[in-house]
């Protein structure tokens, strides 16, 4: 059985090797989302947004901005000196993602690259997820958060922002053939989908008074939105856009504009000097054309009648006629969508052979070594710690046991994600100048500390499941406690549990992937999110299938393995034909008389 576990792991493994060193995928492949789309993706705006009364930002616009040459860089407030540390998600193409490169990019990002090329600073791109970004800039992890973040009063108590680099509004996507129409069809009783924390989830909610169905990213809830899981997506209207492709089950029924009316970086409450900077930047590169150009190739929509990006006193950004160029390649309406069977639609969701070959060698190169070392580094911290609170919890201390119980109980209770953060956000910044603002110190203790609660138990159970008379025993032998314990009823202990031991090991493989949520540069992500990544390029599932499969090669030889190992500690060695013991010719002689 173990056997055949290991040569079906080995040979899933293959597969996926071999499939991603053979030839450079067919100009068939999916396309990559995460790539300009260029002035003849030109669309226009909706009727009815052109002239729908869109949220005022004059409140916060600033009148003008300081010169360039007036900004000082040493006096930032920046993490790193002289380096623009930059939260950003992958997940919502174009404005904000990765490509098949390992590049942060989107319109978002490449804006920021320019102004911190006018303000002479270098930049760094870190992915995490959206709705911890702005807890991570105002507590210093990140400088700048870039995630097209709608800037609203109730973000505002939490964070600062800069003027606005671009309007949002949100689009109404149904499924082909939905009865709704647009935002007044809505009603409680329907499943609307948002991702969790954006605007769109507020609006939902505070106007709607609708009760969402929230979703991690962009592309898991389109995926849903398509096999109609859901009813309805609240989205923003460029992630929409980007992602609807010619003959999908989708269309899009209805715009509006989002809350703030207008999207900003965000930066942490106090530090003006940067807000300021980035004010000055903006305008330098709406200035110089860089700012036109960029919109033009990635987010190509005409403005509002009476919005334009940067401070009141920006100049105007000259765009070509894109409600021109729209109307220039209309194209006729597609016939009716003809749904696909249960077996074709999984089929191109989950085993596109095409796409696991796009990924391999990521997922192998990048995703696999990192996973491995949070892996081993948690399990070797979770092996020791966890063996120490074993010890704690038998002790006839009490001063000892009721630490070990308090430290097992909150681990045991709370969410992995939660220690997460609370390790990476609270000492995080303590530790900084140890770390350099690396999150794999500090995701490597907080996978090992959670697990060593788990440990902990397995191991405590396991020692005391151990007969009393062995220690009796040692001890008859003229061994102290300590060494009784040491050298006689703790490795039997370990003996017993060492297939749940395994099975935790396996757990803690897995959780590695909430290591994300502190932030990663592009080659610190594991397995999992490199999939991700793939995922939101390509709007398929398959890369994430092999993520999947990499995570069972890994998995799979590693249980059947300790199950050997079990077997062969409890039966002991097979014996062999030369164990058998000769007699002596005197013994020998003896019995037969």
């Amino acid at each position: 059985m173990a056997r055949s576990a290991l040569r079906l792991a080995a040979f899933l493994a293959t597969c996926l090797i071999m499939g991603s060193l053979a030839a450079v995928p067919p100009a068939g492949a999916a396309p990559d989302q995460c790539a300009p789309l260029g002035e003849e993706a030109a669309v226009a705006l909706p009727p009815k947004l052109a002239n729908a009364k869109r949220p005022r930002e004059d409140k916060y616009t600033t009148a003008a901005v300081e010169p360039l040459s007036s900004v000082d860089i040493t006096k930032l407030g920046l993490g790193t000196p002289g380096v623009l540390t930059v939260g950003t998600i992958t997940e919502s193409p174009p404005t904000n993602c990765i490509n098949a490169k390992g590049r942060y990019t989107g319109f978002d990002n490449e804006l920021l690259r320019a102004i911190a090329k006018k303000l002479g600073l270098r930049i760094q791109f870190v992915g995490t997820d959206f709705f911890g970004l702005l807890a991570q800039v105002e507590s210093g992890r990140f400088d700048v958060g870039s995630a097209s973040i709608n800037a609203t009063e109730e973000r505002r108590r939490t964070v600062g922002f800069t003027n606005g680099y671009n309007f949002g509004y949100m689009a109404l996507v149904v499924p082909s053939g939905s009865a709704i129409s647009g935002y007044d069809a809505l009603t409680a009783g329907q499943r609307i989908a948002v991702v969790q924390g954006t605007v769109e989830d507020a609006y939902v909610v505070d106007t709607l008074e609708i009760e969402p169905v929230r979703f991690p990213d962009s592309i898991t809830l389109y995926a849903s939105l398509k096999s109609r899981q859901v009813d309805a997506w609240v989205a923003p209207s460029m992630t929409a856009l980007n992602l609807l492709r010619p003959g999908d089950p989708a269309q899009i029924v209805g715009s509006t504009f989002s809350p703030a009316g207008f999207e900003a970086y965000a930066v942490a409450k106090g530090n003006q000097a940067l807000t300021s900077a980035l004010n000055s930047g903006l305008d330098a590169v709406i200035a110089d054309g860089t700012w036109p150009q960029l919109y033009t190739d990635w987010v190509p929509r005409p403005l509002p009648p009476d919005w334009k990006p940067g401070s009141k006193s920006a100049a105007t950004p000259h765009l070509p006629d894109f409600a021109a160029i729209a109307a220039r390649h209309h194209r006729a309406e597609a016939e009716p969508y003809t749904p696909k069977s249960t077996l074709a639609q999984l089929r191109d969701s989950f085993f596109d052979w095409e796409l696991y070959r796009q990924a391999l060698p990521d997922l192998i190169k990048t995703g696999l070594p990192n996973t491995l070392l949070l892996t081993v580094s948690g399990g070797v911290i979770g092996l020791l710690a966890g063996l120490g609170l074993a010890v704690a919890g038998i002790s006839r201390t009490r001063w000892l046991r009721w630490p070990a119980r308090i430290y097992t109980d909150i681990f045991r209770g709370l969410p992995e994600v939660l220690i997460i953060l609370l390790i990476g956000l609270a000492v995080g910044p303590l530790v900084g100048g140890l770390t350099h603002n690396n999150p794999y110190p500090l995701g490597i203790a907080a996978l090992g500390l959670t697990a060593a609660a788990y440990i902990g138990e397995i191991l405590r159970s396991g020692i005391q499941s151990v007969e009393a008379g062995q220690l009796e025993a040692s001890r008859a032998l003229g061994f102290g406690y300590p060494e009784a314990m040491r050298l006689v009823v703790i490795p039997q202990g370990i003996r017993r549990v060492l297939p749940a031991l395994v099975n935790q090991f396996i757990a803690l493989l897995k959780a590695s992937a909430l290591l994300y949520f502190l932030g990663l540069v592009a080659g610190q992500r594991e397995l999992f999110q490199v999939g991700r990544d793939f995922n939101a390029q390509t709007g398929s599932l398959s890369p994430l299938v092999a993520a999947g499969l990499l995570y069972l090669a890994l998995t799979i030889p590693l249980t059947h393995l300790v199950n050997v190992v079990d077997h062969r500690l409890r039966r002991g060695r097979p014996p062999e034909a030369d164990d058998s013991v000769e007699l002596s010719p005197a013994i020998s002689s003896q019995e037969m008389t």
